[in-house]
């Protein structure tokens, strides 16, 4: 049976989330939640797929994006507040728990609700971004760089150089994806490539270039990737960007204090008790989790994990959407047959 995909808007006193949805009303939810720079459109092949299945499926535009509140201060992105948002939808759509999926940013606000607020999920599920119960930050990231393919004196940050150049010159970072949007998704929506691993990723010589695109000050004119978008995805990407700009989206990498700190205040010390889902990308060479150290935390805190590698690079859900609606299934089939309804 086929569910069409629906349009809805959840408004509090304190914040609006737009958000896509498919699937009977009364099934098991489970949540989809996107990162940078994305759009509830991005899980575009997972909400019909586990509809189908026999769940409800939702995808919310996060703050700053698309058709939800868009805030006008940095710290109005820290992590503590899109989990909050993430809450009110929970309750707005009259549930107690959910399966939270989650990738890029949209990952560590599934971890921080899976440490802060395990009593709303029955299991979480993230791609590409490993937990770190200390919190996701440079400060916890940059120790595990892999010196190997990141020399310190060359990258001192490793492929988390990018993370202090928006620190450090916030407003030319923006100003470099704001140029050309179009371009700008063409160039950052693309599939992973076998040919460049074990190279240093791109995003480690943003601060050296003093910016994202070799110093130009925009994107290049690059075709259109069509393993990984449409001509109708590109559209929908390039308006919502266009219409609300990057400084919501780039304003995520400006809270590392506010979110180590958020991270301090998890239950019982961030360990998760609820299954635990991850799915390495074999070619995502910034949150390179299968050759490097990135993931060894995330095994220490996390009692009940499965771990799958899909070969993809970073826009896994959209880049191979068979592979990963493939392990999510069998991942929910096997930890959580009461929900099973499909």
């Amino acid at each position: 049976m086929s569910f069409p995909v629906l349009e809805n808007i959840v408004k509090t006193p304190r914040h609006k989330t737009f958000y896509l949805s498919s699937g009977r009303e009364d099934a098991p939810l489970i949540v989809f939640v996107h990162g940078w720079p994305e759009l509830s459109i991005s899980w575009r092949h997972q909400l019909p797929c586990f509809a189908g299945l026999g769940f409800r499926t939702v995808a919310p535009d996060m703050r700053g994006y698309g058709r939800s509140s868009v805030y006008a201060r940095h710290e109005d992105y820290a992590l503590e507040h899109s989990v909050r948002d993430m809450l009110e939808l929970l309750d707005a759509l009259g549930r107690e728990k959910a399966i939270w999926v989650g990738h890029d940013w949209g990952s560590p606000v599934v971890w921080g609700l899976a440490s802060h607020h395990p009593e709303r999920c029955f299991g979480v599920a993230n791609l590409c971004v490993p937990y770190f119960a200390k919190g996701f930050a440079p400060r916890t990231l940059i120790p595990l760089v892999d010196r190997s393919v990141y020399p310190e004196a060359q990258y001192p940050a490793g492929q988390w150089e990018y993370q202090l150049f928006y620190e450090e010159s916030f407003d030319k970072a923006r100003a470099g994806f704001e140029a050309n949007v179009r371009n700008t998704v063409k160039a950052l929506f693309r599939k992973g490539s076998a040919g460049a691993k074990g190279k240093p990723s791109r995003t480690a010589q943003v601060r050296h270039d003093a910016g994202w695109f070799g110093g130009t000050g925009q994107a290049p004119d690059l075709p259109r990737d069509m393993d990984v978008l449409t001509e109708e995805d590109l559209h929908k990407y390039a308006a919502a960007l266009e219409g609300n700009g990057f400084f919501g989206p780039d304003s995520w990498y400006m809270n590392s204090e506010r979110n180590l700190q958020f991270a301090a205040q998890a239950v019982g010390g961030g360990r998760l008790r609820m299954p635990v889902l991850f799915l390495h990308g074999e070619y995502d060479y910034t949150c390179e989790t299968v050759s490097s150290r990135l993931a060894d935390p995330m095994r220490q805190d996390c009692q009940n994990l499965t771990e799958v590698v899909v070969q993809s690079g970073h826009w896994m859900a959209q880049e191979k959407p068979l592979a990963v609606n493939a392990a999510l299934a069998k991942w929910l089939s096997a930890q959580f047959p009461e929900l099973w309804t499909g």
